[in-house]
């Protein structure tokens, strides 16, 4: 499970992301139409930039190997504000 920390002056919260929810999503950013709709949004926008197209197939091996590593820090930060965030696996 996906564990995302949140800490700022008065608010402390935390977020647990099921693997099945990590699942879904990529099957949401792997489809081709899902794409088609964020490229023409940001196209509308007026930007340059273009949402790459991934593969399923490209995804899959990284999410099998987030469920080996437990207890991983994927990224640390904190502010000058005081406000800390952590996602670890």
């Amino acid at each position: 499970m996906l564990k995302v920390k949140v800490k700022a002056k008065d608010i402390r919260f935390s977020i647990p992301v099921p693997y099945g929810v990590l699942n879904l999503v990529s099957y949401i950013i792997t489809s081709k139409r899902i794409n088609l709709l964020i490229n023409k949004a940001i196209k509308k926008d007026g930007s340059k930039f273009i949402f790459p197209e991934i593969e399923r197939k490209d995804l899959k091996p990284l999410l099998q190997g987030l469920s080996k590593h437990s207890g991983v820090i994927l990224f640390e930060t904190k502010l000058n504000d005081g406000t800390e965030v952590e996602v670890k696996l």
